[in-house]
């Protein structure tokens, strides 16, 4: 049976407390973090709890959370899944209260949950989504609950025969795509949106701009146009669970992967190496 970590306690599925009038189920009102583990051991812990700290922030939620390295351990032990990689997930629903109130309800609910994940292949396909991210937006940056959009964009990519979608923002500049961050290779250059874009502050985008500069790979975070990505030398994607995935079909184009996406996502495996056997990040 499935075994939750829910607001300190351990419980199993069935036993779950959410609330019907939780606004994280009617609003998606709500914050969450997926964090990769491998053979029982999280990875990026506190990169991914600094975050839903500063989530919390910008939403007025004053709400302590502590180091739960410890309890995602036991999650994975709990569930039989302390082999290989899983995916965990960290969320927060906010509760029930007032529908123009966005403050924590009594009844808020913070819980862990984890399953298998697969190993990722190295390559996947993309298409520009004709839908776009509104950077001004006040959940531009946030993991939110509210997540629709970005799964209609993967639907709609999938019945098209992609497994990716890649947004633009109102601008009209390259943003990000539906689960991951975007990064193109120009000239032998790293190229991704800055934050400005509207796009989420990976963890897995920062650590590879880390491992560009340590590798002496040009990077820079700037503005994309769409002509930029379409007639990039290479497109790869960055996300928790994944890693460094190269674009391999971007629309009706066929993108020879792999020189400096090769040598960033060995970069990349050998990081992760590290943070699993030391738990050090740089």
């Amino acid at each position: 049976m499935t075994r939750l970590w829910c607001n300190g306690q351990w419980m199993d599925l069935k036993d779950f407390p959410a609330s019907p009038t939780d606004r994280g189920v009617t609003l998606g009102l709500g914050l969450f973090e997926t964090i990769l583990a491998v053979d029982g051991t999280p990875v990026f812990v506190q990169e991914h709890l600094t975050r839903l700290r500063a989530s919390c922030e910008r939403l007025g939620w004053h709400l302590p959370i502590p180091d739960l390295s410890v309890e995602m351990r036991k999650l994975l032990q709990n569930n039989n899944i302390s082999s290989g990689r899983s995916r965990i997930r960290l969320s927060i629903s906010s509760g029930s209260g007032p529908v123009h109130s966005v403050s924590l309800g009594a009844d808020h609910v913070i819980w862990m949950h984890a399953t298998h994940a697969c190993i990722p292949p190295n390559t996947t396909t993309a298409l520009l989504s004709p839908f776009v991210k509104n950077e001004r937006s006040a959940l531009a940056g946030l993991k939110c609950m509210s997540y629709a959009e970005n799964i209609l964009a993967l639907e709609h990519a999938g019945r098209l025969g992609y497994e990716e979608a890649i947004f633009l923002n109102t601008a009209g500049h390259v943003c990000e795509a539906a689960t991951s961050n975007v990064f193109l290779v120009i000239n032998g250059k790293v190229l991704t949106p800055p934050l400005e874009s509207g796009c989420l502050p990976g963890i897995t985008r920062e650590v590879i701009i880390g491992l560009a500069s340590q590798a002496r790979i040009p990077c820079e975070t700037r503005t994309l146009t769409p002509e930029e990505l379409s007639g990039a030398d290479e497109v790869f994607l960055t996300s928790s669970i994944r890693g460094v995935m190269g674009i391999s079909r971007l629309g009706d184009r066929d993108l020879v992967e792999d020189v400096t996406t090769g040598i960033l996502r060995e970069a990349w495996d050998r990081h992760l190496t590290q943070q699993i056997t030391t738990g050090s990040s740089f």
